[in-house]
């Protein structure tokens, strides 16, 4: 009796499985995001499918993963809030602000970080020599007007160079762009752009043009390294997809040690994503083996966003602390 009963315990555990393994998504969307280093590490997930490899690992087999062509801030949180795609890529003032907003609904929550780099204030202006120099007839490029990275760091730094009031002083000269368009129209030389705030490997790129000079990078503002990438999704999406969920988290942690392991080999991986165009291998090289340009699940400085986003006004919520921004599987990681 002891034995049938075991059996029939296990057995219904078995097809309660089957059932719960039945119902983890068949149809996962992920945006590509802006461009650039930071977002390697979706590459190569796509290029070695690796969610697909740890999905069927864990029990969801027929998982199609598909990563969409888009990027910037404000497109890929529409495309998260709309169902669109169910996880999502993009710097951590973007990620606050819907996570301040999904409080009370969806709850949004971070991921995991996936890259720490500097972005860069370069300009074709030689009047530029610091910030306060901006003036009427500059214009420039950001990811996102308000909620991208730059758009926040530009505040920071009015703020502190010119008190409160003036905290949104440079707002009304940025323009929003992917990086590469970013890259064309300042160094055109007929587009009113003339400020570009870009990532590597853009800033290099433009870099090459003797007109460029750099002004300031985020790392200046925030006293260190930031994440500047990270992934994010909903509460119920990991709730209702948990072993799609784990299988996301394993593969980002094997596309970070695929790129800290074998620059080369990921150096390749971006070079074939842009189609051979724009950079070559040893340029990337050189970008990946900059100590500045961190690959890294471990959340950097992104407390320190919330608390300025908050003081700010942007922000209503305010977290505790980091660990209240991510879910539970990187609160053992040594984030800030």
């Amino acid at each position: 009796m002891t034995r049938r009963l075991a059996a029939a315990w296990y057995g219904l555990v078995f097809v309660l499985s089957g059932v719960a393994g039945a119902a983890e998504i068949s149809d996962l969307k992920i945006p590509k995001g802006a461009g650039g280093i930071g977002f390697l590490p979706l590459l190569v997930m796509e290029q070695q499918k690796l969610i697909e490899k740890h999905a069927a690992e864990l029990g969801n087999k027929n998982l199609k993963v598909t990563f969409v062509n888009i990027g910037g801030p404000a497109v890929v949180n529409d495309a998260l809030l709309s169902g669109a795609a169910q996880i999502v890529a993009a710097g951590p003032p973007a990620f606050l602000l819907t996570w301040d907003r999904t409080r009370e609904s969806t709850q949004i929550m971070g991921v995991a970080a996936m890259t720490s780099l500097p972005m860069y204030l370069n300009t074709t202006n030689p009047k530029i020599k610091a910030l306060r120099d901006i003036g009427e007839k500059d214009r420039m490029a950001v990811t996102a007007v308000k909620v991208s990275i730059p758009s926040i760091i530009m505040q920071m730094a009015a703020r502190k160079e010119f008190g409160d009031k003036e905290t949104f002083r440079y707002d009304r000269y940025t323009v929003g762009l992917p990086h590469p368009d970013g890259v064309a129209a300042m160094l055109s030389g007929i587009s009113e752009i003339n400020l570009h705030f870009t990532s590597p490997p853009f800033v290099a790129r433009e870099l090459k043009d003797p007109r460029v000079r750099t002004v300031m990078s985020t790392d200046d503002v925030m006293g260190g390294s930031t994440t500047f990438t990270m992934l994010y999704t909903m509460k119920k999406f990991r709730d209702e997809n948990p072993v799609t969920y784990k299988a996301i988290v394993r593969a980002l942690k094997d596309a970070v040690d695929y790129i800290n392991k074998d620059k080369r080999g990921a150096a390749q991986v971006y070079y074939d994503s842009i189609g051979g165009k724009g950079e070559t291998i040893d340029e990337i090289m050189t970008t990946l083996n900059d100590p500045k340009n961190v690959i890294t699940m471990v959340p950097q400085n992104t407390f320190k966003y919330a608390q300025f986003m908050q003081e700010i006004g942007s922000l209503k919520n305010k977290p505790g602390s980091w660990k209240d921004l991510f879910f539970p599987e990187v609160h053992d990681l040594p984030g800030n």
